[in-house]
């Protein structure tokens, strides 16, 4: 019996090779992209969930509200894990790290700059599970000076050779510090990647008692059953108990005082498994991503497969007037209607299993393009999991393309079928409307979407940021060079194609400085706010081409300067002050880079660029006359190559054993939005892919009545009907269809698509032309599509139409 039923199978589809292709190829495309977008999915998902007591671990988040301006920050004080876990019993354990930026590491000879390394507390490795390969989590961290790398590490520093025991110097902190332990390499699916692990035992900053001032990633460890909004709603009594002295003596005014402005300070709890798809606070680790997507590729994927699914219907039914009569004979000769859906059903296996195998090429082939644009390392192994979850979207898809088919063809009535009639398919019309509709409901929803965030990419690239990010370049570790850093810089300025250089650590796009400060008229403590401070020299206005609105620039030969501040249009509008009145006015700053309340005179207004991304609005801004190592270049873009190579051989003069390294600017605004392009390239890609196989579907519809209508073509064609009448005639009611569909999709894009832009401050207005121009696009592919068979049709032979029936 399963001999016969699959040489039967396979005779029906090579019988009927077009539709064969066609469902091969609609059905492989469609699981194609579902199963990468699945592993895409699951790669996002299952950030951080590999830590053992995952569902108990919390990163406290410190939030804010001063005068207006919202401050939320990964970060918190030195005492906050210390006395979370003293005061609440719910704590099981609280542990702290502290990134520590771009180090140099020594051993013996050699050196390197290493941005990998962090110091945590010694029960850091008790909440997170990451495996050693050597050495104790326990114990490793325990003693003052001691650090633990990860293998990667180990093989760079050591070779071969045993790493424990071993010493390494490392230069900004000025320590031998003993390696202690050895790790595997972090996994990729985790929110913390460093390479190595340094303790906080005996470093000062971690035995600060301050409340005012945050650097510390702060993680808890809940004790099973605990409730972290239960515990949440317990912290302002503990800000109140140990925060309000401190803002008391450094503010001059009580917490209730503070409050009673409209100010308000707090922490809260994030779950660990949030924090890579919500990481939206001003100092995270590393750029996460977004839970957005997440459910928007997840919506494609489900459709990506419904649609091949749709397709396999449309194709299977309209492939029903041929096996008819061959259903008719089968009942006639005794079988049964389960043994027609047994075969129906096998058939369509047979379809989807040839469609898996060529879709398991097409995912070994387009996977390593995926990861390339995409950013991830995602891989097909031959392993059990991903194995049965590719085997269960076999199962799923034959279930679902298939079910319909085999149970409407076993149906048919035998002395109908025989007798020529066919009425039974054709009741079913609707239902095949409906699957053309939700196909080009979704392409067209997709293409408007494609659409908005192109023009979203292109008003990001073209938007006039107050500064001339095309000409700017970075040497961001010119720190190296110590006090031969200015020689440097003036040496610099002399080759040809540099315009101008200022020295600074602060740069509008890219990681930057983050100095937070508290400002407030002076004599009107009630208007404290906060501000972003910019430690500037007197180049960097004129370097990065921005614009005064009022008064001047930094002048080295005016010495008041020293305590000059210029402010942005925002921070002299916070203010209640124009760019004019502004001038000439004192604010004070709490705490600053020369200690606490310390007044400064206003001696320019700089017009409002934007500093942060386009997801942001422009905050206040200061900038003060403290000019920080780091060195910004304004550069002539001719003959680059050349001018690159004079920099270098200038760097290298100085033997600082530190490579030459640059950035540009108009680079680093790009990488911002790194994610919002990849997006979009993304969405491109499975958007034609998503109407390429909604363009079958259709082609499968439009068969199916032009097999019902034949003899009628024929008779028409006989009687003097033209080609272009009779393709109206079979093209109307599906070109209605995709109207209908156009109609359903504008408002739930339009929903969509403002509510994506909502997440950008700054963005492009959502025209009313694009979705005219999104349904003008499905209307144009659905007519081609139709228009090949209907034509095709139109001008048939007459004579062999009017023999078909």
């Amino acid at each position: 019996m399963l001999r016969n039923y699959l040489l039967t199978a396979w005779r029906n589809l090579k019988k009927n090779r077009i539709f064969t292709i066609i469902n091969i190829a609609g059905l492989s495309i469609g699981i194609t992209v579902c199963f990468i977008i699945m592993l895409y999915v699951h790669d996002e998902w299952s950030y951080d969930r590999f830590n053992k007591d995952a569902d108990r671990i919390y990163r406290v988040i410190f939030n804010a509200s001063i005068n207006g301006g919202k401050i939320k920050e990964s970060v918190s004080m030195a005492p906050v894990a210390g006395t979370m876990k003293k005061d609440f019993p719910e704590v099981q354990e609280a542990v702290r790290l502290n990134s520590m930026g771009n180090l140099k590491v020594f051993y013996k000879n050699d050196s390197f700059r290493d941005n990998g390394f962090a110091l945590v507390d010694p029960g850091f490795f008790k909440l997170f599970s990451f495996p050693f390969s050597k050495g104790s989590p326990e114990t490793a961290l325990t003693e003052p000076n001691t650090v633990v790398i990860t293998e990667s590490m180990a093989r760079k520093l050591f070779g071969t050779e045993d790493a424990i025991g071993k010493s390494i110097a490392i230069n900004n902190l000025q320590t031998i510090d003993k390696i202690t332990g050895v790790l595997h390499d972090l996994p990729q699916n985790s929110h913390i990647h460093f390479d190595m692990f340094g303790s906080t035992v005996g470093w000062p900053p971690a035995l600060s008692d301050s409340w005012m001032y945050g650097g510390f990633h702060t993680y808890l460890l809940l004790k099973p059953g605990a409730d972290p909004k239960a515990l949440q709603a317990r912290f302002p009594a503990m800000v109140e108990k140990y925060m309000g002295p401190q803002i008391q003596q450094s503010m001059g005014l009580s917490l209730e005082q503070f409050r009673t402005k409209g100010n308000e300070l707090g922490f809260s709890l994030q779950p660990l498994t949030d924090v890579h798809l919500h990481a939206d606070t001003s100092t995270e680790l590393e750029p996460g991503g977004n839970a957005s997507y997440i459910y928007i590729f997840g919506l494609i994927a489900i459709f990506m497969l419904l649609i091949a699914c749709f397709n396999f219907i449309n194709l299977s039914t309209a492939a029903a007037v041929k096996r008819a009569r061959e259903v008719g004979v089968r009942k006639v000769v005794g079988s049964g209607r389960f043994d027609l859906i047994i075969q129906f059903l096998f058939e369509s296996s047979l379809l989807v299993a040839i469609a898996m195998a060529l879709s398991f090429a097409m995912i070994k082939w387009s996977l390593p393009l995926f990861n390339d644009i995409s950013g991830k390392n995602l891989s097909f192994r031959i392993s059990p999991q991903p194995l049965a979850g590719f085997l269960g979207l076999g199962i799923l898809v034959s279930l679902l393309a298939g079910s319909y088919p085999a149970f409407v063809l076993s149906s048919f009535r035998a002395v109908s079928v025989l007798k020529g009639k066919f009425s039974q398919v054709t009741g079913k019309f609707t239902l095949r409307s409906i699957l053309v509709v939700l196909q080009f409901f979704i392409s067209v929803s997709l293409i408007i979407a494609t659409i908005v965030v192109y023009q979203q990419m292109q008003y990001i690239r073209n938007k006039k940021l107050g500064y001339d990010k095309d000409h700017l370049m970075t040497i961001p570790n010119s720190y190296t060079l110590g006090k031969n850093e200015k020689v440097f810089k003036e040496e610099i300025i002399r080759l040809p194609g540099v315009l101008q250089a200022t020295t600074s650590y602060y740069k509008p796009a890219g990681p930057s400085g983050n100095n937070n400060s508290l400002i407030y008229p002076l004599g009107n403590d009630n208007q404290i706010m906060k501000a972003l401070e910019y430690n500037v020299d007197e180049n960097y206005i004129p370097c990065l081409s921005l614009s005064m609105a009022s008064g001047r620039n930094f002048s080295k030969d005016m010495q008041t300067d020293s305590t000059g501040m210029i402010i942005n249009e925002t921070a002299a509008r916070a203010f209640g002050w124009n760019v004019q009145s502004a001038i000439g006015k004192t604010i004070v700053q709490q705490n600053s880079n020369r200690g606490a309340n310390i007044p400064y005179h206003i001696i320019g207004v700089v017009r409002d660029f934007h500093f942060r991304s386009l997801h942001e609005t422009i905050s206040p801004l200061l900038m003060d006359l403290y000019p920080e190592s780091g060195l910004i270049l304004k550069i002539k873009t001719a003959e680059l190559p050349a001018l690159i190579a004079s920099m270098q051989k200038t760097w290298e003069a100085f033997n600082t054993g530190e490579p030459f390294s640059y950035e540009f600017m108009n680079d680093l605004y790009n990488k911002t939005y790194a994610t919002e392009q990849k997006t979009g390239t993304i969405l491109d890609i499975f958007s034609s892919l998503t109407i390429l196989v909604a363009s079958l579907g259709l082609f499968g519809l439009i068969t199916f009545t032009v097999e019902q209508r034949t003899r009628e073509i024929g008779i028409r064609k006989v009687l003097g009907a033209r080609v272009s009448e009779l393709t109206r005639l079979v093209s109307k009611d599906l070109l209605l269809l995709v109207l209908i569909s156009c109609i359903l999709a504008f408002p739930v894009a339009w929903w969509g698509m403002n509510k994506w832009l909502e997440s950008f401050a700054y963005r492009t207005s959502l025209h009313w032309w694009v979705f005219p121009l999104a349904g003008l696009m499905a209307l144009i592919l659905a007519l081609v599509t139709i228009s090949i068979q209907a034509i095709r049709a139109a001008i048939a032979n007459p004579v062999k139409s009017l023999r078909t029936e």
